[in-house]
Protein backbone atom coordinates (compact mmCIF):
# COMPACT_ATOMS: atom_id res chain seq x y z
CA UNK A 1 0.00 0.00 0.00
CA UNK A 2 1.66 2.82 -0.78
CA UNK A 3 1.81 6.26 0.92
CA UNK A 4 -1.15 8.51 -0.71
CA UNK A 5 -3.54 5.16 -0.42
CA UNK A 6 -3.01 5.28 3.07
CA UNK A 7 -3.56 9.38 3.34
CA UNK A 8 -6.97 8.70 1.01
CA UNK A 9 -8.51 5.83 2.24
CA UNK A 10 -7.64 5.66 6.24
CA UNK A 11 -9.17 7.99 8.85
CA UNK A 12 -6.94 10.43 9.43
CA UNK A 13 -5.98 8.92 13.11
CA UNK A 14 -4.92 5.69 11.78
CA UNK A 15 -2.10 7.05 9.12
CA UNK A 16 0.26 6.10 11.30
CA UNK A 17 -0.51 2.56 11.70
CA UNK A 18 1.42 -0.28 9.39
CA UNK A 19 0.62 -3.65 10.71
CA UNK A 20 3.38 -5.38 8.96
CA UNK A 21 5.64 -2.98 10.66
CA UNK A 22 6.79 -4.12 13.77
CA UNK A 23 7.89 -1.19 14.95
CA UNK A 24 6.22 1.82 14.47
CA UNK A 25 8.39 4.81 14.96
CA UNK A 26 12.01 5.78 15.20
CA UNK A 27 13.75 8.51 17.02
CA UNK A 28 17.14 9.31 16.52
CA UNK A 29 18.90 11.52 18.90
CA UNK A 30 22.44 13.59 17.89
CA UNK A 31 24.44 16.60 18.81
CA UNK A 32 28.26 17.05 17.66
CA UNK A 33 29.17 15.22 14.56
CA UNK A 34 25.75 14.63 14.29
CA UNK A 35 25.07 15.94 10.85
CA UNK A 36 27.33 13.08 8.97
CA UNK A 37 25.83 10.38 11.49
CA UNK A 38 22.29 11.11 10.56
CA UNK A 39 23.28 11.60 6.79
CA UNK A 40 24.41 8.21 7.06
CA UNK A 41 21.63 6.23 8.59
CA UNK A 42 19.11 7.44 6.73
CA UNK A 43 20.53 7.75 3.61
CA UNK A 44 20.61 3.21 3.99
CA UNK A 45 17.04 3.99 4.80
CA UNK A 46 14.57 3.07 1.67
CA UNK A 47 11.70 5.53 0.82
CA UNK A 48 9.22 2.50 1.69
CA UNK A 49 10.29 2.40 5.34
CA UNK A 50 7.31 1.17 7.52
CA UNK A 51 8.29 3.26 10.37
CA UNK A 52 8.33 7.42 11.10
CA UNK A 53 11.32 9.18 12.16
CA UNK A 54 11.58 11.51 14.46
CA UNK A 55 15.18 13.34 14.41
CA UNK A 56 16.52 15.99 17.18
CA UNK A 57 19.85 17.34 16.60
CA UNK A 58 21.13 19.92 19.04
CA UNK A 59 21.56 23.33 16.62
CA UNK A 60 22.59 26.85 16.95
CA UNK A 61 19.07 28.98 18.28
CA UNK A 62 20.13 31.58 16.30
CA UNK A 63 20.24 30.60 13.32
CA UNK A 64 17.68 29.08 10.74
CA UNK A 65 17.59 25.48 10.05
CA UNK A 66 18.83 23.86 6.85
CA UNK A 67 18.98 20.67 8.74
CA UNK A 68 15.81 19.25 7.03
CA UNK A 69 17.02 20.90 3.51
CA UNK A 70 20.24 18.93 3.69
CA UNK A 71 18.96 15.26 4.62
CA UNK A 72 16.32 15.71 2.16
CA UNK A 73 19.08 15.82 -0.94
CA UNK A 74 20.71 12.39 0.87
CA UNK A 75 17.85 10.24 1.53
CA UNK A 76 15.01 8.54 -0.18
CA UNK A 77 13.04 9.59 2.69
CA UNK A 78 10.61 12.28 2.83
CA UNK A 79 12.18 14.58 5.06
CA UNK A 80 10.76 17.74 6.54
CA UNK A 81 11.26 20.26 9.73
CA UNK A 82 8.67 18.82 11.93
CA UNK A 83 5.95 21.07 12.75
CA UNK A 84 2.68 21.77 15.18
CA UNK A 85 0.40 19.06 14.19
CA UNK A 86 2.10 17.14 11.76
CA UNK A 87 0.88 13.40 11.38
CA UNK A 88 3.57 11.38 11.36
CA UNK A 89 3.30 9.25 8.59
CA UNK A 90 5.94 6.31 7.56
CA UNK A 91 8.88 6.79 5.23
CA UNK A 92 8.99 10.39 6.77
CA UNK A 93 11.53 12.02 8.76
CA UNK A 94 10.64 14.59 11.09
CA UNK A 95 13.76 17.27 11.88
CA UNK A 96 13.09 19.09 15.43
CA UNK A 97 13.14 23.13 14.77
CA UNK A 98 16.09 25.09 16.61
CA UNK A 99 15.40 26.02 19.92
CA UNK A 100 11.88 23.59 20.02
CA UNK A 101 11.21 20.24 21.76
CA UNK A 102 10.05 17.71 20.09
CA UNK A 103 7.06 15.86 21.51
CA UNK A 104 5.17 12.61 20.56
CA UNK A 105 1.70 11.72 21.26
CA UNK A 106 -0.07 8.88 21.43
CA UNK A 107 -2.73 9.74 18.57
CA UNK A 108 0.54 10.10 16.11
CA UNK A 109 0.93 13.91 16.14
CA UNK A 110 3.95 15.74 16.94
CA UNK A 111 4.11 18.83 19.22
CA UNK A 112 6.55 21.81 19.83
CA UNK A 113 7.61 23.40 22.98
CA UNK A 114 9.63 26.16 24.13
CA UNK A 115 9.42 25.46 27.62
CA UNK A 116 12.59 25.00 29.89
CA UNK A 117 15.96 23.84 28.69
CA UNK A 118 16.75 20.00 29.43
CA UNK A 119 20.63 19.46 30.26
CA UNK A 120 21.16 22.83 28.93
CA UNK A 121 19.38 21.83 25.39
CA UNK A 122 16.63 22.35 23.47
CA UNK A 123 15.61 20.84 21.81
CA UNK A 124 16.29 17.86 24.12
CA UNK A 125 16.63 13.90 23.22
CA UNK A 126 15.58 13.09 26.45
CA UNK A 127 12.38 14.75 26.40
CA UNK A 128 11.75 13.35 22.42
CA UNK A 129 12.99 9.84 23.88
CA UNK A 130 10.53 10.00 27.09
CA UNK A 131 7.31 11.55 25.10
CA UNK A 132 7.79 8.54 22.31
CA UNK A 133 8.30 6.09 25.08
CA UNK A 134 4.89 6.91 26.44
CA UNK A 135 2.86 7.15 23.36
CA UNK A 136 4.32 3.99 21.52
CA UNK A 137 5.91 1.63 24.40
CA UNK A 138 7.47 -1.35 22.85
CA UNK A 139 6.69 -0.31 19.10
CA UNK A 140 9.33 2.37 19.42
CA UNK A 141 12.96 2.20 18.44
CA UNK A 142 15.56 5.37 20.50
CA UNK A 143 18.79 5.46 18.30
CA UNK A 144 21.57 7.95 19.95
CA UNK A 145 24.52 8.93 17.64
CA UNK A 146 27.39 10.97 17.66
CA UNK A 147 27.32 13.72 20.24
CA UNK A 148 28.89 15.37 23.43
CA UNK A 149 26.89 15.90 26.95
CA UNK A 150 24.80 13.33 28.51
CA UNK A 151 21.50 14.26 26.77
CA UNK A 152 18.97 11.27 26.05
CA UNK A 153 20.14 8.86 28.39
CA UNK A 154 17.21 9.53 30.87
CA UNK A 155 15.15 8.99 27.46
CA UNK A 156 16.68 5.76 26.76
CA UNK A 157 15.86 4.30 30.60
CA UNK A 158 11.86 5.47 29.56
CA UNK A 159 12.55 4.09 25.91
CA UNK A 160 13.33 0.33 28.00
CA UNK A 161 11.01 0.59 30.79
CA UNK A 162 8.30 0.82 28.48
CA UNK A 163 9.56 -2.30 26.07
CA UNK A 164 11.25 -0.67 23.00
CA UNK A 165 14.65 -0.95 21.47
CA UNK A 166 17.57 1.15 21.95
CA UNK A 167 20.69 1.52 19.44
CA UNK A 168 23.46 3.55 20.08
CA UNK A 169 26.49 4.63 17.63
CA UNK A 170 30.04 2.89 18.46
CA UNK A 171 32.94 4.51 19.97
CA UNK A 172 35.10 4.11 17.03
CA UNK A 173 32.55 5.09 14.93
CA UNK A 174 31.45 8.19 16.45
CA UNK A 175 33.16 11.44 16.10
CA UNK A 176 31.85 12.45 19.69
CA UNK A 177 31.12 9.60 21.87
CA UNK A 178 29.47 11.38 25.10
CA UNK A 179 25.93 11.01 24.10
CA UNK A 180 26.51 7.20 22.98
CA UNK A 181 28.73 6.58 25.63
CA UNK A 182 26.09 8.12 28.46
CA UNK A 183 23.14 5.99 26.86
CA UNK A 184 25.60 2.68 27.09
CA UNK A 185 26.25 3.90 31.03
CA UNK A 186 22.65 3.47 31.58
CA UNK A 187 22.27 -0.79 30.46
CA UNK A 188 19.59 0.17 28.80
CA UNK A 189 21.28 -0.03 25.40
CA UNK A 190 20.26 -3.39 23.06
CA UNK A 191 22.92 -3.04 20.57
CA UNK A 192 26.11 -0.62 20.56
CA UNK A 193 26.43 -0.70 16.80
CA UNK A 194 28.76 0.75 14.24
CA UNK A 195 27.46 3.17 12.29
CA UNK A 196 27.43 1.72 8.82
CA UNK A 197 25.65 -1.28 10.60
CA UNK A 198 22.79 0.95 12.34
CA UNK A 199 20.77 1.37 9.20
CA UNK A 200 20.94 -1.99 8.45
CA UNK A 201 19.75 -2.94 11.89
CA UNK A 202 16.67 -0.36 11.77
CA UNK A 203 15.37 -2.88 8.72
CA UNK A 204 15.53 -5.81 10.49
CA UNK A 205 13.93 -4.77 13.45
CA UNK A 206 11.55 -2.53 11.84
CA UNK A 207 10.54 -4.59 8.64
CA UNK A 208 11.85 -8.17 9.66
CA UNK A 209 9.41 -9.95 7.00
CA UNK A 210 10.73 -8.17 4.00
CA UNK A 211 13.52 -9.33 1.91
CA UNK A 212 15.77 -6.69 0.63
Amino acid sequence: MDRATVRGAQPESEQRRRPDAAFEIVALAASAGGLHALSQVLAAIPKDFPAAIVVVQHLDPRHRSLMADILSKRTALAVKQAQEGDLLVPGTAYIAPPNRHLLVHADGRLSLSQTELVHFVRPSADLLFESTAASYREHAIAVVLSGTGSDGSMGVQAIKKMGGTVIAQDEKTAQFYGMPAAAVQTGCVDFILPLDEIPSALLSLVAPGERR
